[in-house]
């Protein structure tokens, strides 16, 4: 199979295989080793995108009882932490069904609201699926009338884990075995969005009502001091605001209160729901605004586009004596476009900081959002 691409702008990038289907290829090669004695080299696996795997295969060995050999994982041109590790799966036959274990370097589900249960090997319903038809392929082809274990283990896995959310999301001991389409796909936007639906999941399986959502490293510093007991509950949601809404929404979240550095969340003034500048930017134009409406004068708002950071026309408005009453006014317009967002369902609000100004501003709904937050969580943990 040749390599799989897809354009992201102007580049052209590689796609990669996930755990998932590395896992699946693995248990796959194992049960044709353990079924006609011999060692194998490669096998090829569709994934659920439909798109061919072709995975060399390492370490095979087999004998009369179990098989076992592992595919390294290629993650394309993706950052992926994972890239690199060797999956392995062992097989064995047995009286009827598949059973599906994870060993050494698998995670183990902690807390309620993942795909597993409490309890259970981190390997999700997809790859699980895809091990199963696999084996049941071999199975199949040989007409063998017998089930089989599969276990499934990655002894790097434990010690990458440490620098994966895993630990965060309730998930301890190793990697998760993953994927949806079996296709990793290079700087892919879903791959966040289903880590902040899951985060916001396990939440709701805690019974919480209240979420609180940050931007990043810079909002958990800020947090730091702030409410240092909300670091491990905070939901992380980058620049995907209005998608981690919606789906706060969809859980049935009473109350959504967003705290980030200004520099992001001044585009909540213009309605701006995802911040990454390649979607939109408008921070100047924002603040020219509320400058605007704060009663400002026309060579003050006129500095405010040549200003290359938030801060740094925050620095303006204030040596004019306007901060103040342009945040105040930044405050209302997105309090108005939040409220719009959720249209009702729940009480919602923000924070804006800056490193450099502190707080520059909370929508009339913060303190109160802050108040509910800090009590449910320092009351149920």
């Amino acid at each position: 199979m040749g390599d799989y691409y897809i354009n992201r702008g102007n580049q052209k990038l590689r796609c990669g295989f996930t755990t998932g289907s590395c896992a699946a290829a693995a248990a796959k090669a194992a049960a044709v080793m353990l079924a006609t004695q011999s060692e194998i080299d490669k096998i090829q696996l569709t994934t659920p995108a439909g798109i061919v795997f072709e995975a060399k295969i390492e370490n095979a060995f087999y004998d009369s009882e179990s098989a076992c050999c592992a595919v390294r994982k290629d993650g394309g041109d993706d950052p992926d932490i994972t890239d690199g590790i060797l999956i392995y799966a062992k097989v064995c036959f047995i009286n009827s069904g598949i059973v599906i274990e994870g060993g050494d370097g698998i995670g183990r589900v902690t807390k309620a609201g993942l795909d597993q249960p409490v309890g259970g090997a981190a390997i999700n319903s997809t790859p699980r699926r895809m091990i199963a038809e696999s084996v049941e392929e071999v199975l199949n082809q040989y007409g063998l009338s017998h089930g089989a274990r599969v276990i499934i283990y990655a002894p790097q896995g434990k010690d990458i884990a440490i620098k994966t959310y895993n630990p965060r999301m309730g998930i301890e001991g190793g990697i998760s075995i993953i994927g949806t389409t079996g296709i990793v796909e290079p700087m892919s936007n879903s791959a966040l969005l289903e880590t902040i639906r899951l985060e916001e999941r396990i939440r709701c399986a805690e019974g919480k009502k209240s979420l609180l959502l940050t931007l990043g490293n810079y909002s958990r510093s800020f947090l730091a001091g702030q409410m240092p007991f909300m670091l491990d509950k905070c939901v992380t949601c980058s620049n995907f605001i209005g998608d981690a809404i919606d789906a706060a929404m969809e859980y049935g979240f009473e109350n959504i209160l967003i705290i980030g550095h200004i520099g992001k969340l001044v585009k909540l003034g213009a309605g701006i729901f995802n911040t990454h500048s390649a979607q939109a930017d408008g921070r100047m134009e924002v603040l020219v605004t509320c400058g605007l409406l704060a009663g400002a004068d026309a060579d003050v708002l006129r500095k405010l586009p040549d200003c290359p950071t938030v801060d740094a026309a925050l620095d303006v408005l204030e040596s004019a004596g306007m901060k103040n009453a342009a945040a105040g006014i930044l405050m209302k317009r997105a309090q108005y476009y939040l409220e719009s967002k959720v249209k009702g369902g729940a009480k919602i609000g923000a924070v804006m900081f800056s490193f450099k100004h502190g707080i520059v501003g909370s929508t009339d709904t913060a303190n109160e959002l802050i108040k509910i937050i800090s009590e449910e969580y320092n009351n149920n943990g």
